[in-house]
């Protein structure tokens, strides 16, 4: 642990949100590592098994909540805050177009994670160039972190009914990245004040139900997790609710009166790629495994795997208005497919094949 004298600690965090803002971050906050009621929150959601198949979120123990568990020494996070919303991109006109592929906003250009953690590297030099040698890690939805929970007490918003951090000034368009410090400096104040009101846009716009009430996601119901974290079939039942989104879904946060206040990206690599914003669900479901994996390098949609992007494009077919185009795509896959994909083949063409399906 650095032994600096109060005022330098005071001048050294004013310093780090310059340089985080210099660096291409839209906001810095510094919390301490007592995550209080958090902890009892993730156990709550654990308990009756809302996150589903995502057994990393139960595992460590503790660590996840303490922070100074996961990295023994930390006394402070520093909780950093990176816009990705493309601004040119007509998001509702494409979930009104059935036959075109809906993919979150986050995951249409480069991976967030490789440009966050860089952004972090170089905020972790300046600091080290002030001070010296420092403890520090870095974290960017990687490791066993809340960083939803750190965001809020370092006061770079609240969590929403939606169970996204809300910002009054930025919305909800923007990753989050962590450096976990062994300096003492002082911490920001926490937000203590949920300005969602009695706004309910987010929990009634979700097109599977997956809000069992405010602030409480079951996770086996949301398309995100269906799309990227569920590694199986997608339940019948809920398939005809996802429409054309095939990676992630944004519609709790299309709706938030909050992101009145978004503004677009300046980061060049978190615009569309590929033309992942505007392609039809045909043309994404005839790519082939290379093209898939030269198009999504470095993208978050690597995350799916291609059978996994498949199934999810398959769905999204069985859900598309009926013509020759969709039915010969399904088709052309039915016999060069894994199980899992031929399934949600077969089941997107007797959604065309009988009528009564689609009822």
């Amino acid at each position: 642990m650095k032994q600096l004298p109060e005022a330098k600690l005071n001048l050294l965090a004013t310093d780090i949100k310059r340089w985080g803002r210099e660096l291409g971050f839209q906001d810095i906050g510094i919390s301490g590592v007592d995550l209080g009621p958090h902890e009892q929150h993730l156990r709550d959601w654990l308990e009756p098994g809302y996150h589903g198949e995502m057994d990393y979120m139960a595992a460590h123990g503790t660590k996840r909540s303490r922070p100074a568990e996961l990295v023994p020494g930390t006394l402070t996070v520093i909780s950093a805050r990176m816009d990705y919303l493309p601004g040119d991109t007509e998001t509702v006109r494409i979930l009104n177009e059935p036959d075109q592929a809906y993919i979150s906003r986050y995951a249409l250009g480069r991976d967030y994670h490789k440009v966050i953690r860089k952004r972090l590297a170089k905020l972790a030099a300046k600091i080290t160039d002030a001070v010296g040698e420092f403890g520090y890690r870095a974290f960017v939805d990687s490791a066993p972190v809340l960083e939803k929970a750190i965001a809020e007490q370092a006061g770079l918003g609240w969590i929403g009914k939606n169970t996204l951090v809300l910002s009054r000034k930025a919305g909800s368009w923007f990753f989050l990245g962590e450096l976990f410090t062994d300096l003492p400096l002082p911490a920001d104040t926490p937000t203590d004040k949920n300005h969602c009101g009695r706004c309910t846009a987010c929990l009634d716009i979700c097109p599977t139900d997956a809000f069992v009430g405010p602030y409480q996601l079951d996770a086996r119901r949301c398309i995100s997790y269906l799309t990227i974290e569920l590694k199986g079939a997608i339940p019948i039942e809920l398939r005809k609710k996802m429409g054309n989104r095939v990676f992630g879904c944004d519609d709790c946060q299309l709706v938030c009166p909050w992101n009145r206040f978004a503004k677009p990206t300046q980061e060049t690599d978190f615009l569309p790629r590929h033309k992942l914003d505007s392609s039809s669900l045909v043309e994404l479901f005839l790519w082939t495994e290379e093209e898939f994996l030269n198009r999504t390098a470095g993208s978050p949609i690597r995350r799916s795997g291609y059978q996994g992007w498949l199934r999810n494009l398959a769905v999204g077919l069985g859900n598309a208005p009926t013509s020759t185009k969709i039915l010969e795509a399904l088709k052309s896959r039915l016999e060069d497919s894994s199980e899992l994909v031929r399934e949600h083949i077969e089941w997107a063409l007797e959604q065309h094949l009988n009528p009564q399906a689609k009822d």
